[in-house]
């Protein structure tokens, strides 16, 4: 499948939220009405001026999917040049594991798109902070960040980095 059949075949993050009744959704949609950024990322959001189509692959019942979905969505509420679209991983792997370097599916994995579907990059399961400090191997530092993160509190650092994705 092409990348603009893939896309349209996804569906809205209002129905990604709605494929779980309970914990997932609560903790999904949590992290989204949490969601303030600074007045700096949100100029720089603003000022996307060109349409923007981002293609993700992620499960509900994924942890980082429920904290990085949300922060394409929000981007999505304040500019209508971005639009989003979610697929499940299972049945979809093929597509998918181009973007990774061992050919595992990670999610989330956003691929970024223009308006003709050609491709500006991806961001994929967590923001490079939080990949960085796994890459020392410290324990301690490892436990500490993945807690902070799991808390919501490397949001803009998702954004940066799909940001600095996007040249924006």
């Amino acid at each position: 499948m092409d990348s603009k059949k893939m896309f349209h075949s996804g569906i809205s993050f209002q129905d990604f939220v709605n494929m779980d009744e309970d914990s997932y959704k609560e903790k999904t949609l949590e992290v989204f009405n949490s969601i303030d950024f600074s007045d700096e990322f949100v100029e720089r959001i603003k000022s996307i001026d060109k349409n923007i189509k981002i293609l993700i692959c992620a499960e509900i019942w994924c942890p980082d999917c429920m904290i990085n979905v949300p922060v394409v969505e929000k981007m999505k509420k304040m500019n209508n040049k971005i639009e989003i679209s979610i697929v499940n991983r299972e049945g979809n792997e093929d597509f998918f594991k181009k973007f990774s370097k061992d050919e595992k599916v990670k999610i989330p994995t956003f691929i970024f798109y223009d308006e003709e579907f050609n491709l500006l990059g991806t961001f994929i399961e967590r923001p490079r902070i939080v990949k960085e400090v796994y890459r020392t191997g410290n324990q301690t530092n490892i436990i500490v960040t993945m807690r902070k993160y799991r808390k919501g509190e490397y949001i803009e650092e998702t954004l940066k980095d799909i940001l600095d994705v996007l040249k924006y």
